[in-house]
């Protein structure tokens, strides 16, 4: 099941609001058009907004999630009738011929279940055209970022429009390599509520990816330091052998 922070109505409309700009984003519509690609599958949509500024651009999207309440947030924006909206998982998808399939934020981290993680790099594979590429981003478990969640470095107060001032942070719950569990906390001023979203992420090393790649029957066409990160996140660039 999704984490109520992608399907809580209520937590999903602050989402974009505390995203801010999507600069991470930019990298990505980058190597797209470095790869010439017409016809891509977002796995992992969430609100849409990759999607949206794919189709922008006269892309061919389809983007896929899980979360009914991210996916309907999608389907509201400006756009977004440009897309192919799907509520589900890629294995659910039939073969699309695409040129590319993206993961971006922490859709790969996000399938913790070693099965789920190696049926979904296989669903990818099968939408791909033959040189096709999947790309795909994750943090580096050297960087140990999980030492930055806690409630001193990410506290915020932000003004949502129509919430009033919302306060947020998360709270570290447990580390047990490669597993990392922690709690995002929000406090809605005008009402008083708290509401909690758990979430577990998956830190995968190179050996990891590179072999979980190789078995879902890629071979790596690069490995790229992510450009608004740097030192603390890989974008692995997977290819479909023609």
């Amino acid at each position: 099941m999704p984490d109520p922070i992608f399907e809580n109505s209520r937590l999903v409309a602050l989402y974009d609001v505390l995203d801010g700009v999507r600069d991470d984003l930019v990298p990505y519509l980058a190597i797209l058009d470095e790869f010439g690609a017409r016809r891509v599958v977002d796995i992992g949509c969430g609100t849409g907004t990759f999607a949206v500024q794919l189709a922008a651009r006269g892309v061919d999207v389809t983007a896929v999630d899980p979360a009914v309440a991210s996916v309907r947030a999608a389907m509201a924006k400006p756009g977004a009738h440009r897309v192919r909206w799907v509520h589900g998982l890629v294995l659910h998808l039939a073969p699309l011929d695409a040129d590319a399939a993206t993961m971006t934020g922490n859709v790969a981290q996000a399938i913790t279940d070693p099965e789920q993680w190696a049926a979904t790099l296989r669903a990818s594979h099968h939408l791909l055209r033959p040189g096709g590429h999947l790309i795909v981003e994750t943090r580096r478990p050297s960087d140990r970022g999980w030492t930055r969640w806690n409630r001193a470095d990410t506290y915020c107060r932000t003004s949502i429009p129509g919430e009033g001032l919302v306060e947020s942070w998360v709270d570290l719950l447990d580390v047990d390599e490669p597993l990392v569990s922690f709690r995002w906390t929000f406090r809605f001023q005008r009402d008083d509520t708290v509401l909690t979203s758990d979430s577990t992420l998956r830190f995968r090393d190179l050996d990891e990816m590179t072999a979980d790649l190789a078995s879902a029957g890629y071979t790596i066409a690069d490995t790229r330091d992510a450009p608004d990160r740097p030192g603390r996140e890989d974008v692995y660039l997977a290819k479909k052998p023609s």
